[in-house]
């Protein structure tokens, strides 16, 4: 692998030299929202391992975008990022690229674990660069609601990884929706239940009493980051199993919660909840050593909504259900009780339903009755490429923070309902308190490791 800083210092030189022969002195240093005919993003990836790998590879396929640097905390995935990406500097630290790099680019992409989402994104925003970041937003409340407010001060693009946004069946469902073939919406239903998920990413707990040195290809300590330091053991957080705690994750719902209520956030126009409410499965809620480690195998989160111009009701219940809950059964059988989608959402309204599958087409139920209603015709989109499009001027993101900052904080809000389990929670938006049961309110933020804290924030 290369040395990172003798690499940035030659491609620096280089990129200098080049434009100074061929652009007058005005256009030396472009604003990283320059829409300047022909220029590419100059861009740098955070974690690219895992979705991380993924994420890289679909920026790398836009022709509009030069990667100029690349991080992560294990070498091994950051060699071979490095070796797709020759001229790319490298970095183990985050915190080092964005000081070295800082003038060198201009949009970034955050995907990492959901506990260094914040930081990462929000000191670049400080910074006036482009975000594009894994979703959830981030894993507190007040992470999201800053992240959201410090995007739109600044300016920048910003674009959620809620991909399938950009697909055409959440974008056909979003329209259905707002065409109203339904009539008054009257209950939401919103489930993940994908066969596997529970033994695979959503552990028991406790953690292991003690625990070992890390294997040499990881910086244990920059993984942390953020979060409490905790010792390090296989096969439970690195790679891709550290949502299970709630140090590092958050749970079920804050990782698929954001695809699968996208589209109905979007096409309802919902705003801030009233309420929330979460049941969970006995044996957690029976444990105190597991209630404070690790997240729910099982959760049921109902949010009460204001209703508007598309609701039946001055009120809209909306429901998730994931791991042992599952959604009603009167209501699976609108469509299958047999082959009702594992990840979905389902819309009851007073003239009929919709069904979103999730990465699939919808379905309008009875679909006898909707057989003459069509798909409308839309483009293919690719959620990256859109992001890059829109930080050259070209057009505006699928997923947006000022559209999905909202809908992620009342996904969060259902991860502090589970760590009060059975008790409703009056939440009031604007002043971002839990009305009835203050003593939630230390589930809303959490304070950060020595050395890693935020500035800007709080």
């Amino acid at each position: 692998m290369k040395d990172q800083s003798t690499v940035a210092s030659r491609r620096r030189f280089m990129q200098k030299a080049a434009v100074a022969a061929i652009t007058p002195p005005l256009l030396m240093a472009l604003p990283a929202n320059s829409s300047a005919p022909n220029r590419k993003l100059r861009h740098v990836a955070v974690g690219v391992g895992g979705m991380g790998w993924h994420d890289l590879n679909r920026f790398m396929a836009h022709e509009g975008v030069e990667v100029v640097a690349i991080c992560d905390v294990d070498a091994n995935h950051l060699k071979r990022a490095a070796d797709a990406l020759p001229n790319a500097a490298t970095y183990s630290d985050w915190r080092e690229l964005l000081k070295k790099e800082a003038g060198n680019f201009d949009s970034i992409n955050v995907s990492v674990p959901d506990h260094n989402h914040f930081a990462i994104a929000f000191e670049s925003i400080r910074m006036g660069k482009h975000v594009y970041c894994q979703k959830p937003m981030c894993h507190d409340v007040a992470e999201v609601r800053a992240l959201t407010q410090a995007a739109a001060k600044k300016g920048i693009v910003s674009q959620l990884g809620t991909q399938h946004a950009s697909g055409l069946g959440d974008r056909t469902a979003v329209q259905w929706i707002k065409e109203g073939h339904i009539g008054k919406i009257k209950h939401v239903y919103l489930c993940s239940n994908r066969p596997g998920a529970t033994e695979a990413y959503r552990f028991k707990g406790p953690r292991p009493a003690q625990g070992e040195a890390p294997p040499t290809h990881l910086n244990w300590d920059l993984w942390v980051g953020t979060a409490p330091m905790r010792e390090y053991a296989p096969a439970i957080y690195h790679p891709a199993k550290w949502r299970a705690w709630q140090d590092f994750g958050t749970g079920w719902s804050g990782d698929i919660g954001c695809h699968i209520f996208d589209a109905v956030w979007k096409g309802m126009g919902l705003e801030d909840p009233l309420s929330v409410i979460a049941r969970v499965q006995d044996s957690w809620k029976a444990s105190p050593e597991r209630m404070l480690d690790t997240w729910p195998q099982s959760n049921h989160i109902k949010w009460t909504f204001p209703g508007n111009a598309m609701t039946a009701e001055k009120e809209l219940p909306v429901e998730w259900f994931d791991g042992e809950f599952y959604p009603p059964e009167d209501v699976r059988a609108l469509f299958s009780l047999e082959d009702y989608p594992a990840e979905s959402a389902m819309l009851i309204g007073t003239e009929g339903a919709l069904l979103i599958p999730h990465t699939k087409m919808p379905v309008l139920l009875p679909e006898a009755k909707f057989a003459s209603v069509t798909a409308p015709v839309l483009e293919e989109r690719d959620h990256y490429h859109h992001f890059v499009d829109a930080c050259l001027g070209k057009t505006k993101t699928e997923s947006h923070f000022a559209q999905s900052g909202p809908m992620t904080e009342a996904i969060i809000l259902g991860t502090v309902a589970l760590r009060e389990p059975g008790t409703l929670l009056k939440w009031d938006a604007k002043k971002m308190k839990i009305t009835n049961l203050p003593g939630a309110e230390k589930h809303l933020s959490r304070s950060y490791r020595k050395g890693w804290e935020v500035k800007g924030f709080r």
